[in-house]
């Protein structure tokens, strides 16, 4: 009996070795835990895009659970995003009309940084996201549902630069 419980514990308290709890933030965000998120910056045409995008990063930031998000007075960093570009483009056109578009490309841009309280600049970086949707009769609609997935894939891509440090 006694030589099975000793390999046995041996093995259950070794399970775990080398891992901990969390996230791996990169080395230069490694002191930053609470995180203020201003309304992103919207340099492109389309209205309500800014709050879009920045509450899918708020959103990601949360569930990754690498940051606690803040108010200013209270944050250790601040991330600064800039939505830069914003293109769409025709992915599959009809069948028998190539002028008609069936598929649509969205493209979403952001230029971003992460600074301390004194504006020293820790991080910086520029993601993409982008969504394909199929039109339906409604355009409006179908578009402003790629644009929902373009700026959560974005968002995605943004808060694993931020939070992952392999």
């Amino acid at each position: 009996m006694k030589h099975l419980v000793l390999p046995l514990l041996a093995l259950l308290l070794s399970s775990c070795a080398g891992y901990q709890v969390g996230t791996s933030k990169p080395a230069h965000l490694q002191n930053v835990t609470k995180l203020y998120v201003p309304t992103f910056t919207n340099e492109t045409l389309e209205p309500r895009l800014a709050v879009l995008v920045t509450n899918a990063v708020i959103k990601q930031i949360q569930m990754s659970g690498a940051y606690q998000i803040v108010s200013q007075d209270q944050a250790d960093a601040t991330l600064e995003a800039r939505i830069s570009d914003l293109d769409r483009s025709q992915w599959r056109a009809v069948r028998n009309n190539t002028l008609r578009t069936r598929e649509l490309l969205v493209r979403l841009r952001t230029d971003y940084k992460v600074v301390d309280p004194s504006g020293t600049k820790l991080h910086a970086g520029r993601v993409l996201g982008e969504s394909y949707v199929v039109l339906d009769p409604n355009f409006q609609t179908s578009e402003r549902q790629a644009l929902s997935e373009a700026a959560e894939r974005m968002s995605a891509t943004l808060v694993d630069e931020i939070s992952s440090g392999w």
